[in-house]
């Protein structure tokens, strides 16, 4: 995220602009709405992912593992670059940033589309997360560079309003294209979305940059990059290779040796990329820990819960997006709730609740079957979401109130890379429960089969069930019902896990975590908390959103006009 400029205090406000005094003030709105339209794309692109997870198992023969990794490497990739992207556009413009990273998107998007083999899709996703690094943070600060310190609350209402629509169009649109076509159209329409931004920004969009440039930090960018990597790494191909083998220990120890080279070097370089005494501050720690966790379970369960409407439920791929969209009016209806509640009774208390709720909702998916109705799962979302409304704002309080204001965008870079690690994280712990579980459950049926389909049938559900259909009716059966219990089992392993690390997190965060929170963004009221809450991602969109304290705006207030 970029770093906003160290003014002294006694500078004043830039004064207000009008229409006459710079041509880029006047189309502000015009500007607004590319910015939005950029946003759009990474959403949905993202987004439209999860329900297509099942039709890429079966038409590319995808792995578990290789399931996770097109999901968890667009999250690694954002996360470690989005400390160092936005320095990138402050320093060498913010306009060429943004182009450059929809150019990106436009690329990998294309390239996905096309793609026949699983690493070149993961190999794409990657490709999209670094353009999304830099397309998102580019677009808040032109938004605070635009738009006068009165305006500008309302138009980052409207910037973050268009998180929640993407959230809701991009599964929708994924499952309907599903339906219709093969799975690389889920990518391509992104295609038309993207041109539309580039040409429209070329001449809408002016350019600005930090008239402080700050340093950037490269080695730290990279270690963490290979540091969270090889940790992920470990996570996702340990239920293949065996969580003792030598390849799965050496990715751990890498991660290990790399992430305490990375904290050394960041305690020792001038402006470092994440400033570690930021963690002494038990607010920030907990926050920081708390976020990780909330987001693990979140995209823990929707990766593994899409796949069970679809593999277990034998719902379509745009039914089971219509089935995740009632997440939203939840979140709605819970997170407005937040700022009162944690003034009443104390930040600390409303967000161990939240842990508590989500503790609840995580084990009540231990109940689910082969024929479980869609109600109860429905009533399963509804306490894990309510939880997760009703942490996340005071978390994001307790990241940005621990950061100086100075250093508010290093702050909202890293509540934002939180999330990613968390999504990510989610992906590689839960999904990788279930895969062991699974993968011992089925090798129990498929013993006297042939290698290929025993290996077909034990690396994934769609292997399991597509090998199924070329049995005979009666071993076919007993092979489909098993590999579902199998992967049943391997969820309710998976939630058990999360459900126990939410319990332990609530009393962590009933400990140390203040009572009261600052009044900076999220907590400053139900509309913020609302903006923040829809970073969740209805329906699978992974979380960038940036809060700015009134600080930080402040400080960026001498950058007002445009076209510097």
């Amino acid at each position: 995220m970029p770093t906003p400029a160290e003014f002294p205090p006694a500078i004043p406000a830039a004064p207000e602009l009008s229409d006459d005094d710079h041509p880029a003030y006047a189309r502000r709105w015009w500007t607004l709405a590319v910015l939005c339209l950029s946003l759009l794309i990474v959403f949905v692109g993202n987004s439209s992912l999860n329900v297509a997870l099942p039709t890429l198992s079966r038409d590319l023969h995808a792995t578990t593992s290789q399931l996770q990794w097109v999901v968890a490497a667009y999250s690694l990739v954002f996360a470690g670059l989005l400390f160092s992207t936005g320095a990138l556009g402050d320093r060498f413009g913010r306009k060429g940033a943004l182009q450059l990273g929809l150019v990106g998107f436009l690329v990998g998007a294309a390239l996905a589309s096309e793609s026949t083999q699983m690493w070149q899709l993961i190999s794409c996703r990657a490709v999209m997360g670094a353009s999304a690094a830099l397309i998102m943070p580019s677009t808040l600060s032109i938004l605070v560079n635009v738009f006068p310190p009165h305006e500008r609350s309302k138009a980052i209402a409207i910037w973050a309003a268009t998180t929640g629509a993407a959230g809701a169009i991009g599964p929708v649109a994924s499952g309907f294209l599903l339906g219709h076509f093969w799975y690389g159209s889920v990518f391509l329409v992104n295609v038309p979305i993207i041109t539309l931004a580039l040409i429209a920004g070329w001449f809408l969009v002016p350019k600005s940059r930090d008239p402080e440039q700050g340093k950037l930090d490269p080695l730290g960018a990279i270690l963490s990059i290979i540091g969270i990597s090889s940790l992920v790494y470990g996570l996702i191909q340990a239920p293949d290779k065996g969580w003792g083998s030598t390849q799965t220990l050496g990715a751990f120890a890498i991660a290990a040796v790399v992430l305490a080279l990375f904290v050394a070097w960041e305690l020792r370089v001038d402006e470092p990329m994440l400033d570690m005494r930021f963690f002494r501050n038990p607010a920030f720690s907990t926050g920081t820990g708390g976020m990780i966790l909330v987001f693990l379970a979140m995209f823990g369960v929707m990766f593994l819960v899409t796949q069970y409407f679809q593999l277990v439920l034998g719902y379509s791929p745009l039914s089971s997006a219509l089935r995740m969209l009632p997440m939203a009016p939840i979140m709605i209806i819970v997170a407005p709730m937040t700022p009162r509640l944690s003034r009443k009774f104390g930040a600390h208390r409303v967000v161990a609740l939240g842990m508590v709720f989500v503790t609840i909702g995580l084990l009540m998916f231990r109940a689910l079957g082969l024929h479980t109705p869609y109600l109860y799962v429905l009533a399963s979302f509804i306490p894990l979401v309510s939880g997760i409304a009703l942490t996340m704002s005071p978390m994001t309080a307790a990241i940005m109130g621990a950061v100086p204001a100075r250093r508010a965008g290093a702050g909202s870079a890293m509540n934002d890379a939180t999330r990613e690690l968390g999504a990510a994280l989610g992906v590689a712990v839960l999904g990788s429960v279930a895969a062991s579980h699974y993968a011992s459950g089925v090798s129990k049926l498929v013993g006297a089969l042939p290698a290929a389909q025993r290996a077909a049938a034990e690396t994934s559900l769609a292997g399991a069930l597509e090998t199924a259909s070329r049995l005979p009716a009666a071993a076919g059966h007993a092979l489909t019902v098993g590999s579902q219990e199998a992967y049943i089992g391997g969820v309710h392993l998976a939630v058990t896990v999360g459900a126990v690390l939410a319990a332990m997190s609530a009393v962590i965060v009933y400990r140390y975590l203040p009572r009261n929170l600052g009044s900076e963004g999220a907590m400053h009221g139900p509309i913020e908390s609302m903006e923040d809450a829809a970073e969740l991602g209805i329906g699978g969109t992974l979380p960038i959103f940036a809060d700015t304290s009134d600080a930080a705006d402040e400080a960026r207030d001498s950058e007002s006009v445009p076209g510097r």
